[in-house]
């Protein structure tokens, strides 16, 4: 039989434990409504310097001073940016280690088939950011000054013209790739390793066209060695407002094209929602600091704001858009 002693020893118990778990409930709420109470981190997959570089480091800068708290940009390269991303995948899901996402992790996510990680379904979004046009853009010999124009010079000379971009399965090759399906087209790809010796070799006639980003072609065409054509983007850019988009050219083929080349935040799948909702908020308010605009836009960036509902479905989009290019070109993983 239960002695009553041991009766009340059991009930202190039991309040014992129960006064613990409150504490520990009320230190979890308490860690969560503080964040963040410690360094966080950006993991950008590119080199120092870069479109995605300067964005991490322009947003993460006003969120340091924003939390009183440091930001650190780690720049993890190698493996297209997949060695970075599978960093984060495995970092712990509390909100201090965020990843500069682009539309190069989709390609990845399209053209690996075996990735450790799901882009959509392993991590959290939490805002666009950012973008970087990507321009069409000719040698002055070549006869063209309009996305028609270059299409219809491809149509009567199929096979004649050659394309430099940024690289094999670079957001630059599968955008004129997505061009060419449309419009029936061919031209002749050159890869290059990086926007700018594509861009030299534009400029010195070695190519006929090249497919680059806008910060690397601009100062050229400023010095009239280059002629821009044409932006890939859905809208046209602050940094060239008289250069058209592909899909305003006229072609109804082009009526829907678009291929970004944008930069947002995401986090580990399964952060707790406050700190993910804090996140958010806190980046949608940088993004509308006239500096951060100002910083930004010098550095050949356009602003690119998106609400996690829209990152997770651009990223879905591009996804399928580029699986279905990389079956058109027959592209292969390096």
């Amino acid at each position: 039989m239960l002695s009553l002693e041991c009766f009340h020893a059991g009930v202190r118990t039991a309040r014992a434990l129960v006064a613990l778990l409150a504490l520990l409930v009320t230190g979890a709420v308490l860690a969560q409504s503080g964040f963040p109470n410690r360094p966080v981190r950006i993991v950008v997959t590119f080199t120092p310097g870069g479109a995605a570089d300067i964005t991490a480091r322009v947003v993460g800068d006003q969120l340091g001073k924003m939390w009183n708290q440091q930001v650190v940009v780690e720049n993890r390269i190698g493996a297209g940016g997949n060695i970075g991303v599978e960093a984060v995948y495995r970092s712990p899901p509390d909100g201090y280690t965020l990843l500069l996402a682009s539309n190069t992790h989709a390609i990845n996510q399209a053209l690996y088939p075996k990735l450790p990680f799901d882009l959509v379904k392993d991590f959290t979004p939490l805002s666009l950011t950012t973008s970087t046009p990507m321009v069409l853009a000719v040698h002055p010999r070549v006869p063209v000054k309009s996305v028609r124009e270059f299409t219809e010079l491809l149509r009567a000379k199929p096979g004649s013209i050659d394309y430099a971009t940024c690289g094999v399965a670079t957001a630059h090759h599968f955008a004129m790739e997505l061009y060419k399906y449309a419009t029936k087209t061919f031209a002749v790809h050159i890869p290059h390793r990086g926007c700018s010796p594509a861009v030299t070799d534009a400029v010195g006639g070695q190519v006929d066209v090249v497919v680059a980003s806008l910060a690397a072609v601009l100062p050229f065409a400023k010095q009239d060695k280059l002629r821009i054509i044409g932006l890939t983007t859905k809208e046209r850019s602050p940094s060239v407002p008289d250069v058209p988009t592909f899909a305003e050219s006229g072609l109804k083929e082009l009526n829907d094209y678009a291929v970004e080349n944008y930069y947002g935040l995401m986090a580990p799948g399964g952060i707790p929602r406050d700190v993910a909702e804090k996140l958010e908020g806190d980046i949608k308010r940088v993004m509308a600091i006239p500096e951060v605009k100002s910083r930004l836009n010098g550095a050949g960036l356009d602003l690119f704001p998106g609400s996690p509902e829209q990152m997770i479905s651009v990223l879905r989009g591009d996804i399928e858009k580029f699986r279905r290019a990389i079956e058109i070109a027959g592209i292969k993983p390096e």
